[in-house]
């Protein structure tokens, strides 16, 4: 029997907001089994479910909410419980988003991992995915099919000579999160940053927390972590989007094109379509030898 996982402890962390400039405070506790993960705001006194029922926005990052409270930016730390296959945790922020770090889920990573893994008496449960679902919108498209394991196919394509039609596929039987996906970094476009900030957004952002690109190249002195960074870090949003469907998902995402609201259009689709997939406990073993492989790529994270 695979089962359920929290935090061994809880851990805590400071670092800046990336829209807002304000520094935040971040506190990981361990949580009972079949909780699921929420965020606290610990400023306001409201907890808030991370599942898809709870978005209130897609623009520039996924942010849930709930009587008034909201916490912005979750899906990078939610990509990083993802990755290490937590399924149970309680989030506490003293303010309106989850802190940029350096912009992947590394740091998150260093976190869950300092706090160590304990695994619960509870079997983990999975959303199987049962037939195609698919959101399109224009040129953007994201669809989930049903799969043996977790696979996640994306298509990045922006009018810029170090972004045109890159592809990356990630098997997660035989490619484990904390190295092919964790250290991707959230980037953005220099002039588009520039005008955000003039609107009052992204006050947090720097070279420190994203990469950057002018017309022609990265701006960072350092350069790019993987050579198709920017790929992977929209299949690490799209991990940390996913999670809303409120367990693991066994079954294959692709995505060309798309964001949050996309991967948000497709997670409500599914779960408002009883056919389209079921909760299962994950037995693992010989019978199920696939999900056993993808979850253990994902969990052992090596």
């Amino acid at each position: 029997m695979i089962r359920q996982r929290t935090l061994a402890h809880s851990i805590r962390c400071s670092g800046i907001g990336l829209h807002s400039g304000r520094k935040i405070d971040l506190v990981l506790h361990p949580a009972e089994a079949d909780a699921g993960i929420s965020f606290v705001r610990s400023d306001l006194g409201v907890e808030i479910p991370a599942r898809s029922t709870f978005v209130t926005d897609t623009r520039l990052c996924t942010t849930i909410g709930r009587d008034g409270a909201h916490v912005s930016t979750v899906e990078h730390l939610l990509s990083a419980m993802a990755g290490l296959g937590i399924d149970n945790a309680r989030i506490e922020v003293n303010g309106p988003e989850v802190p940029i770090m350096d912009g992947s889920a590394a740091p998150f990573v260093f976190l869950i991992q300092c706090a160590g893994i304990r695994e619960q008496d509870s079997p983990k449960k999975v959303l199987r995915v049962l037939k195609k679902i698919e959101v399109s919108e224009g040129n953007k498209r994201c669809a989930l099919y049903p799969s043996a394991g977790f696979k996640v196919s994306y298509l990045l394509d922006y009018d810029h000579p170090m972004l045109k039609n890159r592809q990356v596929s990630i098997d997660f039987s035989r490619q484990a999160y904390t190295r092919e996906v964790s250290r991707a970094r959230t980037f953005g476009f220099l002039h588009e940053i520039e005008a955000l900030q003039k609107a009052g957004l992204a006050l947090g952002g720097s070279l420190e927390n994203a990469v950057v690109l002018d017309k022609y190249r990265v701006i960072n002195e350092t350069g790019f972590r993987y050579r198709d960074e920017c790929v992977r870090h929209k299949i690490l949003d799209t991990l940390g989007d996913l999670m809303l469907a409120g367990h693991a998902i066994v079954g294959a995402f692709e995505g060309q094109r798309t964001g949050h609201e996309m991967n948000h259009k497709l997670v409500s689709a599914m779960l408002a379509d009883p056919e389209s997939h079921r909760i299962e406990v994950l037995q693992g073993g010989d019978a199920e030898p696939q999900v056993s492989a993808a979850l253990k790529g994902v969990l052992q994270g090596s």
